[in-house]
C-alpha cells in the first residue's frame, strides 16, 4: 500500500469572494439530467480541446452550488478532462450562481438533506456513462458530498475509477450512526486521493486508514488550510500546494488520457 502524507507551508490570508466567470469565458453549457426520482438535476459540462475518456464529476458542499468550481473545472480541463460541475438538490448558491437543482426539489416539494442528494450523485453518475459515453469516471466531492463519493465509490465499484475527497467526515451521525462513512470507506478499493484543512486532519485520516486501496494519497497542508475544494481557488496563498498534490494524484492514478 502506498501512503504518503504531505506536508506544506504557508499562511492564510482571509480575502473577499471569488467572482464567478460568464459561461462563455468559462468554457461551458448547462445541462439537465434526469434523477431516479423524477427531478430535473442541472450541472455545468466543461469540455477540453484534445477528446479524452476521462470525465470528472465535480459536487459541491453544503448550501452551495456548481459555483463552487468555476473557477476550479477550466484548470482541469486544461489537464485534459471533462469535467461535469453538479447541483445537488441539498445546497443554495455560492460565487453568483444559484442551485437550480434545490430550487427545483423545493418546488416539488423533495426533500433536500445530505443523503436525499446521493440521489443527485447516482444519476449524474448515470448520466455520465450512458449519455456522455465517459469511460473513465473520477468521483469528486466537497464536504458531505466528499463522504458522499466514498458511498458511490463502494456501491458502484465498476463504474467508478477514482475517488477525490476534499473534507470527508461523520456528516450522517445522528441517522446514521458515528461511524458510518468510515464503513464506507472500507469498501473503497479504487484510488483515493483525500485531503483537508489542517485541523481535520484529525477527522479525514480515520476514513482514509479505512480504504483497502494499494493507490491513495493523504494530503495535509502545513499552513492552515480550508475546508472542501474551495482550498483551490486563487484567493488562498496556499491553493498551489493543494494543486501540486492533486495534480500529483491524478497524473500517477488517474491521468485524463491513459496509456494503454
Amino acid at each position: 500500500m502506498r501512503y504518503r502524507s504531505m506536508i506544506f507551508g504557508a499562511a492564510l490570508v482571509w480575502a473577499t469572494a471569488w467572482s464567478s466567470p460568464s459561461p462563455a469565458q468559462a468554457g461551458f453549457k448547462g445541462v439537465d439530467f434526469p434523477t431516479a426520482d423524477g427531478l430535473e438535476a442541472r450541472a455545468d459540462l466543461y469540455e477540453p480541446e484534445k477528446e479524452s475518456p476521462t470525465l470528472i464529476l465535480l459536487f459541491h458542499q453544503a448550501g452551495w452550488s456548481r459555483g463552487e468550481y468555476r473557477e476550479i473545472a477550466p484548470k482541469l480541463t486544461k489537464l485534459g478532462y471533462r469535467v461535469m460541475a453538479v447541483d445537488q438538490r441539498s445546497g443554495g448558491g455560492v460565487n453568483g450562481v444559484m442551485n437550480e437543482t434545490a430550487a427545483r426539489a423545493e418546488e416539488k416539494g423533495r426533500p433536500r438533506g445530505y443523503l436525499d442528494a446521493y440521489a443527485d450523485l447516482e444519476s449524474a453518475l448515470m448520466y455520465a456513462r450512458t449519455k456522455l459515453h465517459a469511460k473513465r469516471i473520477i468521483a469528486w466531492g466537497s464536504s458531505y458530498s466528499a463522504s458522499l463519493v466514498l458511498r458511490l465509490a463502494a456501491e458502484h465499484s465498476d463504474e467508478v475509477t477514482a475517488v477525490v475527497a476534499f473534507s470527508p467526515g461523520e456528516y450522517f451521525k445522528q441517522s446514521k450512526g458515528p461511524s458510518y462513512v468510515e464503513g464506507l470507506a472500507k469498501h473503497v478499493k479504487q484510488p483515493l486521493f483525500i485531503t483537508s484543512a489542517k485541523q481535520e486532519r484529525g477527522q479525514v485520516k480515520p476514513i482514509f486508514d479505512a480504504s483497502p486501496s494499494q493507490k491513495k494519497i493523504l494530503f495535509t497542508p502545513a499552513s492552515r488550510g480550508q475546508h472542501g475544494s474551495r482550498a483551490l481557488w486563487e484567493k488562498w496563498p496556499d491553493h498551489d500546494v493543494y494543486w501540486t498534490a492533486i495534480k500529483g494524484f491524478l497524473t500517477e492514478y488517474a491521468p485524463a488520457r491513459p496509456a494503454n
